[in-house]
C-alpha cells in the first residue's frame, strides 16, 4: 500500500514524505470529504500546521480538491484526470443537513467548455438531504 501511494504522490511530482503518505493514506479511506480539524484528529503526534502544508501541497499539485463548505473548507481526493494546471473537479459537491457529509457527486456533471474557453475555477455545490437520511 505504502509503495502504490508512493508512486501517485511521484507521478504527480509530489515527494512522498512520511506525513503525506500518511495523510493521502487517510483520505482514500474517505468517502466524504473531510476538514484539516478531521485529519488533524487522526494524528496525534502531527501539528496542524504541517497537516495543512501538505494538504496545500496536494491541492497544488491535483491530488486533492477543496470543498468550500459554510466556513469551513472540506478536502477529498481528486480523480487521476487532475494535475498541477487543472482539476477536472466538474461535479456536484452535496452537503446533507441532517448527516452534515459533504460528498462529490459525479452523476451531475457540468457540462466540458475546454474546447471553447478556460474555466479556472468553478462551485458547483448544493445543500439538502441525502439519499440515506430521507429514509
Amino acid at each position: 500500500m505504502k509503495k502504490s501511494i508512493e508512486n501517485k504522490l511521484n507521478q504527480k511530482n509530489t515527494k512522498p514524505t512520511s506525513m503525506r503518505i500518511l495523510v493521502y493514506d487517510f483520505l482514500s479511506s474517505q468517502h466524504t470529504a473531510v476538514s484539516l480539524s478531521e485529519i488533524e484528529d487522526q494524528f496525534s503526534v502531527a501539528d496542524r500546521i504541517t497537516i495543512y502544508r501538505t494538504l496545500k501541497t496536494f491541492e497544488d499539485k491535483g491530488i486533492v480538491h477543496s470543498i468550500q463548505e459554510n466556513k469551513t473548507t472540506k478536502f477529498i481526493l481528486c480523480s487521476d484526470e487532475c494535475n498541477e494546471q487543472t482539476h477536472r473537479d466538474l461535479h456536484l459537491h452535496f452537503y446533507c443537513k441532517i448527516c452534515k457529509e459533504t460528498t462529490c457527486r459525479d452523476n451531475f456533471l457540468l457540462p466540458d467548455f475546454s474546447n471553447t474557453f478556460r474555466i479556472d475555477e468553478i462551485r458547483f455545490f448544493a445543500k439538502g438531504i441525502c439519499e440515506n437520511c430521507l429514509v
